[in-house]
């Protein structure tokens, strides 16, 4: 569950010392448990002479890279071992609270939280400083978060723009210095032949649903209808029955479904942009709600257990925006997109991953944007995240083709 409802919202700062970050680089920490908790077991930078650049100037560097797993913020760890900079990350609070060896590290290696569910200004005033004082980088992912879809980027938030150009006046004023964003591009690979783990993958879940293990499609056949079987049972689930029409219009309708029926339960107006509004309106009335109570004295478990229903539904809502349109089609699937997949799937349907693939992944760092200071332009999209989605879709399209394709996998 992505909202945290056991405590109310508390701000962790930064640790801002080198000791903690030192140690944990110099052991390879970051490689033990990447390798470990995401299957990560291999790394190549590519353009970190773009980086280095900016760290000899003296720039406020915001570094923007895409989010396709929770591996990402880790594994950047490694470019900034190599350039031998620390570096400062913002994470979602509900990181902070999947336990606290967790919780201990993201803060060690320089993150601190965001409030997703409502207005965090000192997290705000954190990052500005950070870019203003440009004694370390700012990692911020302007997507928001993950959607375990490598190849394909999600809509970017504008907080990313208003963040850096806040920064690049301030610190214009300060010292006349500048601020400059990297976009930095994550591509994940498979080290060898998945052939093995695809059909144990599928097995475990086919068996799970009851079909008998099938021995006349493709690894790529199988992944397809259990996802479309996985969406039958979330239809009926959410709707009663399963409903007619194709893969991306039963997702679609699935997904005004839930997000209809939390907001007409929750008294949540549809005010918001998108979907990706919709869902953090849901959660930020979710929070008010059961804090609300708690300090009335009025929080009976079955309020709680239904606001916790409204939370799986927003998550809902959001995975099924994870599956886009032609990500598997025969002249498009590669081994990568396959696993990621069936990854997904193994998310929503049993709560966990598996994570025995080996990974390779390549950081790309592309040249910097300046910064203006300048206000944004009114009634458009702010121009800068136009530049970063642009450069970063450039970069993902060229490191998709490095991923084997299915046929060449043995996988259709």
């Amino acid at each position: 569950m992505t909202v945290v409802l056991d405590r109310p919202y508390q701000f962790i700062p930064p640790h801002r010392g080198n000791w903690w970050p030192s140690f944990i680089q110099t052991f390879r920490l970051v490689d033990f448990y990447l390798k470990k908790k995401e299957g990560v077991v291999d790394y190549e930078c590519r353009g970190l002479h773009h980086w280095e650049a900016s760290l000899k100037r003296g720039d406020g560097i915001l570094l923007a890279p895409n989010h396709c797993r929770t591996a990402d913020p880790l594994a950047l760890g490694w470019p900034a071992r190599e350039l031998k900079h620390h570096v400062h990350a913002v994470a979602s609070w509900h990181l902070f609270n999947t336990g606290r060896f967790d919780s201990f590290a993201i803060q060690k290696m320089g993150g601190f939280s965001l409030n997703r569910e409502g207005t965090d200004r000192a997290s705000l005033e954190i990052a500005i400083s950070i870019l203003v004082d440009a004694n370390r980088p700012l990692i911020l992912f302007p997507e928001g978060t993950t959607n375990r879809t490598n190849d394909v980027l999600k809509p970017l938030l504008d907080g990313v723009a208003f963040i850096a150009r806040t920064a690049a006046r301030r610190r214009a004023k300060d010292s006349g210095g500048q601020v400059v964003m990297h976009p930095i591009a994550l591509k994940y690979l498979c080290v060898g032949d998945t052939r093995d783990w695809c059909d144990q993958q599928l097995s475990e879940l086919e068996n799970r649903l009851g079909w008998a293990r099938s021995t006349t499609f493709s690894i790529l056949q199988r992944t397809t209808r259990l996802a479309e079987a996985l969406l039958s049972l979330k239809e009926i689930q959410h709707i009663g029955t399963v409903q007619p029409g194709s893969l991306p219009s039963r997702r679609d309708h699935l997904i005004e479904r839930v997000l209809d029926v939390s907001e007409i339960r929750l008294g949540v107006s549809r005010d918001a942009d998108g979907i990706r509004g919709r869902v953090r309106a849901i959660r930020t009335e979710i929070v008010a709600q059961h804090f609300a109570a708690i300090k009335n004295g009025k929080e009976p478990l079955a309020s709680r257990d239904r606001l916790a229903r409204d939370v799986d539904a927003s998550d809902l809502a959001q995975d099924l925006m994870s599956y886009p349109n032609c990500y598997m089609q025969p002249d498009q699937a590669t081994d990568t997109r396959i696993v990621e997949t069936i990854q997904r799937m193994q998310e929503s349907f049993l709560g966990r991953s598996d994570i025995g693939v080996p990974l390779k992944v390549v950081i790309q760092c592309d040249e910097p944007i300046l910064i203006p200071a300048e206000k944004a332009p009114r009634g458009e999209r702010d121009p800068l995240m136009n530049r970063l989605q642009e450069r970063l879709t450039i970069m993902l399209e060229s490191l998709s083709a490095e991923a084997r394709n299915a046929a060449d996998a043995g996988l259709s």
